[in-house]
């Protein structure tokens, strides 16, 4: 268990939640006698103690000491109780308070490093000076009698390492030669470099350098249990942390509580902190007596550690740690950089197939996605990629669609609610709701972009990676007894665990969810596009059919007057010409008929205008009703062809313009005495069902290719006078009036021969509320 110092930590469900569990463990086990989340509660920066090799003062803005360290007299020559008080210039002087005020001044971050010697002995120190509760304090460290660290001669060296570093052309190569570089500087028989499994993740160790005969740790996981939350923090805020000797006895601080308070002074940016008790147990157990760690972070968060374990005490001169500490900064930037150049081609690579996918989309998204599958796997590698419109699931790539689709239907249940271009993303979709866990093997990451706020989306799937990992200690108990009768197990390579990780796919990067924003915003674009040049079409189409029923209403009054002139005429001729010889009566006969005709198309024709113009006054009709008064037109000719109508049973409500209705079924009825079989019985039928109105006959029929063409206006399947004559406009009237209340209309073949006609009236289609109930 780790105070702030060298193994992994946070756990996959939170380092709180981790450390929660594993001690609720050993207290059901029996196995230790105390409570172990204390671990997890320890104000290690509140702990009011020290390294005992260095001293602290510290002081009040107005000057005055106000904390010191208990053993200021084996360190500083002056007793705690001649310090508490004492103006801090008469303990370092003049030059020495102008050192200080100096290092605080300048920009050197939380701490900062200055040498002060001491009027009253003329001894040299290395003061680290820092602000903490309102106080300046000092540490104070001596320095040896012989200086064995000048920078001048560590900076070519350092030079060459960091030049090293710039050559090496991977994460691990990077971190194997700067664990050498380390340990060649400070001496240490082990140095690693871990690397944390994300954010709350365990720990992997990438890179080591070991003496001889030490065990190698190289590839082993550290439980993520190893250091608690608030030694996280601590690595966050301080890029080093060195504990001199495991079995020092810590120098308290007096007093133990800062005047006019109940806390101890807060030692977070102190560089002599005291250790705490569970972190030296646990260094003991793992055979170390003296340990450094470096912070490695990347955007202000901890990236991973370079931590360095001693088998005898050891202690590095401030100026060695400074050095230290500069390595693992320019360390931090090498990873940093190194990582950015690797997204900087990625996201070129993206960018490039991005730009191919967005050209080659068009407003079919599904057709889109369909043809663009390679694309969108270069953009985001996943196992498959999903399209959901409408409520309809459609996976569109990847082996064994049908095994994705249970567990697609249990997260479309529960997935938050998206909004439109919004990217989710999480690669362990049993944490997030736990009924996605049976559906792991398949699914167990996910990264969605929301085309809509209806529930329409896109997206990736990865399924469950099963990682083995080797532990250094069993995962699945941490914190066990150790062989020094305490309370931790030893880790190390001797006893290591085989474990797979589960439930979990291969984590989302930022740049996955990046590209998936982009590729939404280039949806959106073309969607609004695509949209606005259908709104104009929609309002030219609109336009152009206004002008053309103006066109054909007028055309129609147009045409009626001068034909009115031809059949007058031809009338006059045969009343003023007296005898005709039987040709020219026969041709001005014809001349008659033609104009008859033609008037009777031009009325077709005016009234099929006409159904364009006029609001449709829609209201609750009983269809039974609507076929009586539909017979009251179209029943002499069903009698005379002996036709038998059965009609609908009363009660069966549509909504719809009556008159428009009627005319509908006058139509039907009527073609079905115009074309009734020869032999009897003939029938016609009435009917609803599933939302649609039904008008059934037995008559001859229509043949299958001919069903769309009879719907257009002065269509004829048969002679101009065949079965009691006509124009051909019925079922274009019929269509153009169901088409207007926003229905359809069907053509089928009867069985046992005849026509069904089928026509819907939607609610709320067209250019009035309309629909069955």
């Amino acid at each position: 268990m780790q105070d702030e110092q060298a193994l992994p930590l946070t756990g996959q469900d939170g380092l709180d939640a981790e450390w929660t569990r594993a001690a609720q463990a050993e207290a059901e086990a029996g196995t230790t006698s105390f409570d172990m989340t204390v671990c997890l509660t320890e104000p290690i920066h509140l702990l009011g103690g020290i390294q005992s090799h260095g001293a602290l003062l510290a002081v009040d803005d107005a000057g005055v000491v106000e904390v010191v360290s208990a053993n200021t007299g084996a360190v500083l020559g002056s007793e705690p109780e001649d310090l508490l008080g004492t103006e801090v210039e008469a303990v370092i002087g003049t030059e020495g308070v102008a050192a200080v005020r100096a290092t605080l001044d300048a920009p050197t971050g939380d701490r900062g490093l200055c040498a002060v010697v001491l009027p009253s002995s003329g001894e040299s120190f290395d003061v680290t000076v820092h602000r903490a509760d309102g106080r300046t304090v000092l540490e104070f460290e001596r320095r040896p009698v012989q200086d064995t660290f000048r920078f001048s001669q560590f900076y070519p060296r350092l030079r060459t390492s960091l030049t090293k570093l710039q050559h090496e052309r991977t994460v691990v190569d990077v971190c194997a030669s700067a664990v050498a570089e380390i340990r060649a500087l400070t001496g240490y028989d082990r140095v690693v470099a871990y690397r944390f499994d994300g954010e709350a993740g365990p720990g992997e160790v990438i890179a080591e350098s070991v003496a001889d005969g030490l065990e190698p740790w190289l590839g082993l996981w550290f439980p993520a249990t190893d250091i608690p939350p608030q030694a996280r923090r601590l690595y966050e805020r301080n890029w080093i942390r060195v504990i001199h000797d495991v079995d020092d006895e810590t120098a308290t601080l007096l007093p133990q509580v800062l005047p006019g308070t109940a806390q101890p002074l807060d030692l977070s940016d102190s560089a002599l902190r005291t250790v705490s008790s569970f972190h030296l147990e646990y260094l003991r157990n793992i055979g170390v007596a003296s340990s450094m760690s470096v912070s490695l972070l990347h955007s202000g968060s901890l990236w991973g550690l370079i931590a360095c374990h001693g088998v005898t005490p050891r202690r590095l001169d401030p100026e060695v740690r400074s050095a230290c500490e500069f390595f693992g900064v320019t360390l931090s930037l090498q990873l940093a950089a190194l990582e950015e150049a690797q997204t900087s081609r990625a996201r070129h690579d993206t960018r490039t197939a991005l730009s191919r996918l967005v050209t080659e989309l068009n407003t079919d998204i599904t057709q889109s996605v369909r043809t663009s599958v390679d694309l969108l796997h270069e953009l985001i590698d996943a196992r498959a990629v999903v399209l959901r419109l409408d409520g309809e699931t459609t996976v569109v790539s990847g082996q064994d669609p049908d095994a994705l689709k249970p567990g697609l239907a249990a997260l479309w249940d529960v997935m938050p609610h998206l909004t439109a271009g919004e990217v989710w993303s999480t690669d362990n979709l049993s944490s997030h709701d736990a009924s996605l866990a049976p559906h792991a093997e398949q699914l167990s990451g996910v990264l969605v972009l929301a085309l809509g706020g209806t529930g329409d989306l896109i997206a990736w799937v990865r399924p469950e990676r099963r990682a083995a990992r080797t532990w250094a200690t069993d995962p699945s108990t941490p914190v066990r007894l150790g062989e020094h009768g305490e309370r931790l197990t030893p880790r190390g390579s001797s006893a290591v665990y085989q474990a797979y990780t589960r439930g979990c796919s291969v984590p989302w990067t930022t740049s996955d969810e990046a590209v998936a924003g982009e590729f939404g915003r280039a949806i959106t674009t073309l969607v609004l596009r695509h949209n606005a040049r259908l709104t104009a079409l929609n309002e030219e189409l609109n336009r152009a059919n206004r002008d053309l029923d103006t066109y054909a209403h007028v055309a129609a009054h147009e045409l009626k007057e001068p034909l009115r002139g031809i059949f007058n005429s031809t009338a006059f001729i045969r009343e003023d010409a007296g005898d005709l010889d039987d040709t020219t009566v026969r041709r001005l006969d014809t001349v008659q008929r033609l104009a008859q005709r033609m008037d009777e198309l031009i009325n077709s024709l005016l009234h099929f205008a006409q159904l364009g113009h006029g609001a449709l006054r829609p209201q609750r009709i009983d269809l039974r009703d609507a076929a009586l008064a539909a017979l009251e037109v179209a029943g002499p000719r069903l009698a005379e062809r002996e036709v038998d109508v059965v009609l609908p049973e009363p009660g069966l409500v549509v909504h719809a313009d009556p008159d428009r209705l009627s005319e509908v079924l006058v139509n039907l009825l009527v073609n079905a005495a115009k074309y009734a079989r020869p032999e009897l019985p003939r029938t016609v039928e009435i009917t609803l069902a599933q939302d649609a109105v039904s008008v059934r006959d037995n008559g001859i029929g229509i043949p299958p290719e001919h069903r769309e063409e009879v719907l257009r206006l002065f269509r004829r399947l048969h002679q101009r006078d065949a079965h009691g004559g006509g124009h051909g406009a019925g079922l274009a009237i019929v269509h153009r009036i169901v088409e207007r209340h926003g229905g359809e209309v069907r053509l089928d073949a009867t069985p046992g021969g005849g026509t069904t006609v089928t026509f819907t009236l939607p609610d709320g289609g067209g250019q009035g509320p309309l629909g069955l109930s």
